[in-house]
C-alpha cells in the first residue's frame, strides 16, 4: 500500500513509519523540517498547507500530528479538519491518532473520561483539542476517516509487545483494571487498520491486555 504519515517526525509518527516499512509499504514522511524517520520518500511541507495533488495516489493517509502547549494545540483539530476537507470526496482513508479523554464512561455516552473528577487537569486542554478533531470528523462529508483513540496511558517509551486489543467508544481497561498501551504497540494497529480498513466511519480505542 502507498502510506502518508503526517507529522512523521514526531515519537509516534515515527514508529507508524518504521511499522508500515517493516511490512513492505510504500511510505512517505511529511514533515515540516529535515526528515527524522526511516521514510525515504519524503514530502517537506506544512500539514495545513497540504493540497489535494499532494495526497493523490495514496491509499491511506495518517495524520500523526501532536500538540502539548497552549501556541500549537489548535494544530490538532486544524489538521484533522483541513486534512479531511482535502481528501473529501477522494478513496484516500484517513487515520488520525487521537485521545482518550473523549471516550465515554457511560452507556448513554453522556460522560466522557475528560469530564469525569479525578482526570488531571493538566491533560484538560490536549484532551479538548483531540476531541474537536473527533468532532470535526463525525461532522465532515466525503471522507473516509477513522479516529484512534489509545489508553489512558500512553506510554512513548513503553515496550513493544506485539499486541493489543480493541474496544469501541467506551473507556475500557485491561482485566488487572488498567488502561495503557505504547506508542509502539498503538502504532501496530494503525497499520493493522491501515490495512485491514476495519473501522471507516468510525472511532475505535486500542489498550493493552
Amino acid at each position: 500500500m502507498k502510506i502518508a504519515v503526517v507529522a512523521a517526525n514526531g515519537r509516534e509518527g515515527q514508529l507508524i513509519v518504521k511499522e508500515a516499512m517493516e511490512r513492505g509499504h510504500d511510505v512517505t514522511a511529511i514533515v515540516r523540517g529535515e526528515n527524522k524517520s526511516v521514510a525515504t520518500n519524503v514530502v517537506a511541507k506544512d500539514a495545513l498547507d497540504l493540497i489535494a495533488a499532494d495526497l493523490a495516489g495514496f491509499d491511506v493517509v495518517v495524520n500523526a500530528v501532536g500538540a502539548w502547549t497552549e501556541e500549537t494545540l489548535p494544530a490538532i483539530p486544524n489538521t484533522a479538519k483541513h486534512l479531511a476537507d482535502v481528501l473529501a470526496g477522494t478513496d484516500v482513508r484517513l487515520i488520525v491518532v487521537g485521545g482518550a479523554g473523549s471516550l465515554f464512561v457511560n452507556a448513554e455516552h453522556t460522560m466522557a473520561l475528560e469530564d469525569t473528577p479525578d482526570f488531571p487537569d493538566a491533560y484538560k486542554p490536549v484532551s479538548a483539542a483531540h476531541g474537536l478533531a473527533l468532532k470535526s470528523l463525525r461532522e465532515s462529508n466525503g471522507v473516509k476517516w477513522t479516529y484512534i483513540s489509545p489508553a489512558a496511558d500512553f506510554q512513548a517509551d513503553g515496550e513493544r509487545v506485539g499486541s493489543y486489543e480493541i474496544a469501541g467508544e467506551e473507556f475500557t481497561v485491561n482485566a488487572a483494571g488498567e488502561s495503557f498501551i505504547s506508542y509502539a504497540d498503538y502504532a501496530i494497529a494503525v497499520v493493522d487498520e491501515a490495512e485491514q480498513a476495519s473501522h471507516v466511519g468510525e472511532r475505535f480505542s486500542v489498550y493493552a491486555k
